[in-house]
């Protein structure tokens, strides 16, 4: 690997840690304002929405395929299951969907 590659490698790992870095660092012992709280805790189902919702639409072999998912997905997210477990629950769904 070449010069820039590590430069690269870098510049990515300084772009990530920054965001999680300042907010700890500022916000430590601090308690927001709960709209503030409640917006933050809604954004991993936003953008979970926001990855996902384009690829049901383009789905080709089996459109029924992306609508169980996204009804799974709903369903679970609905009744106040944590990201990962919205996420494992339709993955488990379409396995088992799959097999039929």
């Amino acid at each position: 690997m070449g010069a820039s590659y590590w430069w690269m490698l870098l510049g990515m790992a300084i772009a990530t840690y920054l965001p999680r870095m300042i907010p700890l660092t500022f916000l430590d012992g601090k308690e927001l304002p709960p709209i503030v709280s409640g917006v933050l805790r809604n954004i991993p189902y936003a953008v979970l929405g926001a990855l996902i919702f384009p690829a049901i639409l383009h789905i080709q072999e089996d459109m029924l395929f992306g609508v169980i998912g996204t009804v799974v997905a709903f369903s679970l997210a609905f009744i106040g299951l944590d990201v990962m477990f919205v996420v494992i629950g339709t993955i488990a769904a379409l396995a088992v969907y799959s097999l039929f």
